[in-house]
């Protein structure tokens, strides 16, 4: 099977490029675990649904959609 993206890159690429209105600035609040990116909720969801949308579409590997980060 083809996918459309093979890789994390590809997928955080498109992800922004077809979400420009949404807020990618990181957070940190005091006291968090800085070694993990920290996005508003928003952007966070928004991210899992299009990962989602791409696995249900055979877009990605299930493997690729459980460990795609943003």
């Amino acid at each position: 099977m083809t996918y459309t993206y093979t890789n994390q890159k590809q997928i955080r690429a498109a992800f922004r490029e077809q979400h420009p209105d949404l807020d990618f600035k990181l957070y940190s609040p005091a006291g968090a675990d800085t070694r993990h990116n920290r996005y508003c909720t928003d952007t966070r969801m928004a991210f899992r649904d299009f990962i989602d949308q791409l696995a249900r579409n055979n877009e990605i590997s299930d493997a690729l959609a459980h460990r795609a980060t943003l």
